[in-house]
């Protein structure tokens, strides 16, 4: 006997190294605890054909987006850091300018997430391939690189350090997805958790299913008589003088 019962609904999430989304998988899974979600660790490199392949859902990415056919918002932005050797003279600064780095080697990786055409400083002759192999360069002592720091705290080495520079461009981190006249009902479920909508004003499938359903008011009840209460007398005439009653219901005696 075959189960025909329907496969559980996953949504599939990429996210690029240096972003964490764990705060939004949390909210998700007590939202959404009937659709499983699946994290899938993307190089910047294919993350956006994740997209269009349809091996993602949705991913979180860093800007700018390769090509209109994609939709994106931005999140947030991200504080640049030059990561140097612990021994290296920026390690007693608490913060740098971008001329500081003038004299310096910064390296440019291929998978830079910074969006420049080259970082300030000398150039090395060649490019990393990517961010690891940069900071393998840096703590060999050659050369010095700028990246957001996310990147700097996921590449922690114990004998490297980072310092936060001004005067240069930041990542942004944005969640992107395939462009559609209206985004995929599960996608809009995320775009709400992502950018802070409540059970009640986000939008998609929960939303949807809860559209023309109002809640009656019931009916008001009867007042009830409260325990002890006494029915109140029948007001009395009110007494005038001459021919009115008097005490006993006598006639007064007139003067």
């Amino acid at each position: 006997m075959t189960d025909s019962s329907p496969a559980p609904t996953t949504f599939r999430l990429g996210f690029v190294p240096g972003v964490t989304p764990s705060k939004w998988v949390r909210i998700w899974e007590q939202r959404l605890p009937d659709v499983a979600l699946a994290l899938l660790q993307l190089a910047p490199a294919e993350s956006f054909a994740a997209l269009r392949e349809g091996t993602a859902d949705a991913a979180l990415l860093r800007l700018p987006v390769d090509g209109e056919d994609l939709s994106a918002i931005p999140l947030y932005e991200e504080t640049t850091v030059v990561v140097v050797p612990k021994d290296h003279l920026f390690a007693a600064a608490e913060e740098l300018a971008a001329e500081d780095l003038a004299d310096e080697l910064v390296l440019h990786p291929l998978d830079d997430t910074l969006d420049w055409e080259a970082p300030p400083g000398r150039p090395a002759l060649q490019r990393p391939q990517t961010t690891a192999d940069a900071i393998e360069l840096v703590a060999a002592g050659v050369g010095v690189l700028l990246v957001p720091q996310s990147l700097a705290r996921l590449h922690h080495r114990k004998d490297l350090t980072y310092r936060t520079v001004t005067g240069v461009p930041q990542s942004r981190v944005a969640l992107s997805w395939p462009r559609t006249e209206e985004a995929p009902d599960l996608v809009e479920e995320f775009i709400g958790i992502v950018r802070g909508r409540t059970v009640n004003s986000t939008r998609g499938r929960r939303a949807e299913a809860q559209k023309g359903q109002k809640t009656a008011k019931p009916a008001p009840k009867p007042a009830r008589k409260a325990a002890g209460a006494k029915l109140a007398r029948p007001a009395k005439p009110a007494r005038g003088k001459g021919g009115a009653a008097g005490r006993g219901g006598k006639p007064r005696r007139g003067r």
